[in-house]
């Protein structure tokens, strides 16, 4: 079973690959109207001069969670090891046949790992969207640069759907054909909402009241402001943000309630029961419950028993 579950993870790195980084799937050309007010907002620069760029997104929302995840594992471990009798507990977990590990690092490894599978998901979700959509961004006039005079708009507004309508750069061109759903939004709240569901999960200290809730709502309020400035710094519509906030919202909730069930799983230190405590039981006699062949053979051929004397 481990091994059929990397598989699928691999599968899924690959086509999120492919989908990001090749030209296997083609963008489809969405046409415009000459001069549509909708897509001629400025072009502020390349993905790297926004107020949020990739690199900085990208690690924050692989980062974090990670950091997040594995410090709350570590010190609820702790917690409990200094807390708790040892003596009748656990100390490793089988994994299949060829591997056991400590609670601390199945726990860790599981929700880390359901983690990474939804982020993946969640990309291959939006990319598969801009693909088939080809919806163009707030600035593609801006960027795609067409002849008005040559495409006849002088006279008549005209509907433009011809791929070699535009002259400006074919990379910038290409990017703002992939408006929809935004990415940026998905990832951030798909990162921020997992986040915040773990917590709200599994920590269960007393005078966390006000902390889970506060911390939470942080996260969420970051994922949301990434999404504004997406739209603020025309990149995206308001459509394309909350398309996003519903791909990334719907993989979260669904990989904390249907994976990995509110984070539910095998305490770290789980109780065994001790060998002498069932060698002691009692045993309990259960009365015997007649055949009920035998008892249509009673009846069938009585028996009589007559006094010796």
């Amino acid at each position: 079973m481990l091994y059929f579950q990397l598989v699928i993870m691999a599968g899924t790195v690959m086509l999120a690959y492919y989908f990001e980084y090749t030209d296997t799937f083609n963008v489809h050309v969405q046409g415009f109207f000459c001069h549509d007010s909708s897509y001629t907002k400025p072009y502020l620069g390349p993905e790297e001069s926004s107020a949020i760029p990739p690199a900085i997104l990208y690690a924050v929302v692989a980062g974090v969670p990670a950091l997040v995840i594995t410090a709350t594992e570590s010190v609820l471990f702790l917690l409990q090891y200094v807390s708790e009798d040892l003596d009748n507990r656990e100390k490793i977990i089988v994994m299949g046949d060829c591997c056991y590990l400590n609670p601390l690092v199945r726990r860790t490894f599981r929700f880390l790992g359901v983690y990474a599978f939804g982020l993946f998901a969640t990309d291959i979700f939006v990319n598969a969207g801009q693909v088939v959509t080809g919806n163009l961004a707030p600035h593609f006039l801006t960027v795609c640069r067409p002849n008005y005079t040559a495409l006849g708009c002088q006279q008549a507004v005209r509907f433009i759907s011809q791929q070699e309508a535009c002259t400006g750069n074919e990379d910038d061109i290409l990017r703002a054909r992939k408006s929809f759903p935004s990415k940026e939004a998905a990832l951030s709240l798909y990162a921020a909402l997992y986040v915040a569901m773990y917590i709200t999960c599994t920590v269960k200290t007393k005078g966390t009241r006000l902390a889970k809730p506060a911390l939470s709502l942080g996260l969420m309020c970051l994922a949301f402001l990434t999404g504004i400035n997406r739209v603020v710094e025309y990149r995206n519509h308001w459509s394309d943000v909350i398309a996003g906030f519903i791909v990334g919202g719907a993989i979260a909730t669904f990989m904390v309630v249907g994976v990995v069930q509110n984070f539910k799983g095998k305490p770290l230190l789980s109780e065994i029961p001790p060998a002498e405590n069932l060698d002691s039981a009692p045993m309990i006699a259960h009365p015997r419950e007649e055949n009920p062949l035998e008892k249509y053979i009673t009846t069938q051929n009585p028996i009589t028993f007559a006094e010796v004397t």
